[in-house]
C-alpha cells in the first residue's frame, strides 16, 4: 500500500508565488554517476551536465480539484538534474531527477515522503526582502544565495559554459517531466507538469553557497545562470508508469 502511494497517484495544483532558480554546470561523467539507469545526463556542448537548485514560495499546494484553503503552504528548497530518459516507446524525453527535497513544514516532510520519492526533509528557512535585496538562508541546510540588485542589463555568470541567455534558458526549468525510479525494477515513474505564463527573468548573483552541491564532491561546480519569476500556477499530472529494457 505505502509503494502504491509513492507513485504520485493523483493530480496535484499548487501556486507559485515566488520561485528562484541556481542551474551549476559539472562534468558530465561525475553527474551521472549520481543518476539511477536508465536515466542519462542531459549536456551541453558535450563535456557539460548540470544541477539546479530551485527555491520556491508554494501555495495552496493540494489534489488538482480541492479548495485551495485545504492546501498547504511551506517553502521548498529543491536539488535536481537535467536528465533524458529512452522511454519504451523509443521517445527520449527530458525531464528532472530529484536528489533531495527541504522545506519548513513539518506537514509537508511527511507528505511529500508519503506521496513522492523526492526525500523531503524539515529544515530552518528564512528570507530577506528589502530595498530591492532578496536573500534566503538556511543554518541546517548549509545553504545561503543573495541576489544582486536590480538592473537593466544582468550579465551571465563568470565561468558560465554558455554564451547567451537564450542558450541558458534550456537549462533554467522548470521541464515538462520528472522522473523516479524504482530501485531493483525496470519501472520509471513519470510525472508531468502543466504550466502557463512561464516567463523567468535572468537574475544576478551577489553570493551563494549550496552545501548540499559542495557534499557531492564535484572536481567543478560552475555557477551557469540565475533565473527568477513570479505569480504561476501549476498543476502536475497524475503519476504514469513506464517499464525500460534492462
Amino acid at each position: 500500500m505505502r509503494s502504491w502511494l509513492k507513485t504520485h497517484p493523483f493530480a496535484v495544483e499548487a501556486f507559485f508565488e515566488h520561485s528562484l532558480v541556481l542551474t551549476f554546470a559539472a562534468p558530465r561523467a561525475e553527474v551521472q554517476a549520481l543518476l539511477p539507469a536508465p536515466l542519462v545526463a542531459d549536456t551541453f556542448a558535450e563535456d557539460w551536465a548540470f544541477l539546479a537548485v530551485a527555491l520556491v514560495q508554494t501555495r495552496q499546494l493540494r489534489p488538482k480539484g480541492f479548495p485551495g484553503w485545504l492546501g498547504q503552504d511551506f517553502f521548498l528548497i529543491g536539488y535536481r538534474t537535467f536528465v533524458r530518459y529512452p522511454s519504451s516507446g523509443g521517445k527520449r524525453l527530458r525531464g528532472l531527477y530529484i536528489l533531495r527535497s527541504e522545506t519548513d513544514k513539518k506537514r509537508m516532510t511527511a507528505l511529500g515522503n508519503l506521496f513522492t520519492h523526492y526525500r523531503y526533509h524539515t529544515v530552518d528557512i528564512a528570507q530577506q526582502h528589502a530595498a530591492g535585496q532578496f536573500a534566503i538562508r538556511s543554518q541546517r541546510a548549509d545553504f545561503q544565495v543573495s541576489l544582486a540588485p536590480p538592473s537593466p542589463e544582468v550579465l551571465l555568470p563568470d565561468r558560465s559554459p554558455f554564451a547567451s541567455w537564450q542558450e541558458a534558458r534550456r537549462f533554467a526549468g522548470p521541464l515538462p517531466f520528472t522522473f523516479s525510479a524504482d530501485p531493483g525494477s525496470d519501472r520509471m515513474l513519470i510525472v508531468e507538469g502543466v504550466r502557463q505564463h512561464w516567463e523567468p527573468e535572468p537574475v544576478a548573483v551577489k553570493s551563494y553557497h549550496v552545501g548540499f552541491f559542495e557534499r557531492l564532491n564535484l572536481s567543478q561546480l560552475v555557477l551557469a545562470n540565475a533565473f527568477a519569476l513570479r505569480d504561476v500556477p501549476y498543476y502536475w499530472k497524475k503519476g504514469r508508469t513506464d517499464r525500460w529494457t534492462r
